[in-house]
């Protein structure tokens, strides 16, 4: 008689693939070697969000305070799967907030230095903050997760032909709002609209480090307006505003204005407690398509 097979268990933090792809080597003082993974590839380079996680964990070591708070970051040349080196300096360290700057760099074929990620971050800890809130933010009206969909549920034909990598989207669970989704089955909206329950697929929940990844993790605006292709990111800054509660996150995206080919996209993130967790402003190309 077979046996029945065991639930296959969530990773936990600090256990994860997103744990092992950003984890970062000390060299010596300030300086960590790192290698970029080829699982967190769109199209035809490594994910923003990804190598922002990856710096923001070289600062975590190298600040005296363990949490990001806000990190901006400006994306110089474009990442390639393989080694790096990180090299980070801590600018202040205070009482409550330190900050630092990091530089990403890669090697050419010559084997020279090549910058491609420059940060700028201050860091506390989350754990110490007021509990008060006041806001007129609120968490972004999307169906239940049952009722959005993920790459697996769209039918053949109906996602659009982008050349290049799609293998980030294999460790993301990503569930679209079925009204931003316009752009896949070639009728896009027209609104510069974006929003998803999100996690990591391994079933890891989310922590601040992870969520530098979420404020970059879903398909560009651009698709709703029309522009398909590669919208690389130019600077992006994120806060990192409470400790997320267990559980699938809710992102929501917009542009509203597209001029001189570039375009911004506003993120708010969301946790299950309905707690405004992170937010974030990226300026980016605008697809050419």
């Amino acid at each position: 008689m077979a046996q029945a097979s065991s639930p296959v268990l969530p990773a936990a933090i600090g256990d994860s693939e997103f744990d092992r792809d950003t984890a970062v080597s000390l060299r010596e003082a300030g300086v960590y070697d790192a290698d970029l993974s080829a699982g967190w590839t769109i199209i035809h380079a490594v994910n923003g969000g990804y190598l922002l996680a990856l710096l923001g964990r070289a600062l975590g070591d190298a600040l005296p305070h363990p949490d990001p708070f806000t990190v901006s970051a400006h994306y110089l040349t474009p990442s390639v799967p393989g080694p790096a080196v990180i090299r980070t300096q801590v600018v202040r360290a205070g009482r409550t907030l330190s900050t630092g700057q990091a530089s990403l760099f890669q090697y050419d074929e010559n084997g020279a230095e090549v910058e491609r990620i420059r940060v700028l971050a201050s860091y506390g800890d989350l754990d110490a903050l007021s509990d008060e809130v006041r806001t007129t933010a609120e968490p972004p009206a999307m169906p239940p997760l049952s009722h959005c969909i993920g790459a697996a549920d769209a039918p053949d034909g109906s996602r659009p032909s982008i050349p290049g990598s799609s293998a980030i989207t294999d460790r993301l669970m990503l569930k679209l709002d079925p009204t931003t989704l316009g752009w896949a089955v070639g009728a896009p909206s027209g609104k510069g609209e974006m929003r998803a329950w999100f996690g990591l697929a391994d079933g890891r929940d989310a922590d601040p480090l992870s969520l530098l990844l979420t404020v970059d993790a879903l398909p560009p605006t651009s698709f709703e307006l029309g522009l398909k292709g590669w919208t690389p990111t130019v600077e992006l800054t994120t806060h990192i505003r409470c400790r997320p509660a267990p559980g699938p996150l809710r992102v929501s995206i917009t542009t509203r204005n597209l001029a001189g080919g570039f375009l911004e996209e506003d993120a708010e993130v969301w946790d299950s407690a309905d707690r405004l967790v992170a937010q974030s402003r990226q300026l980016a190309r605008a697809p050419r398509g």
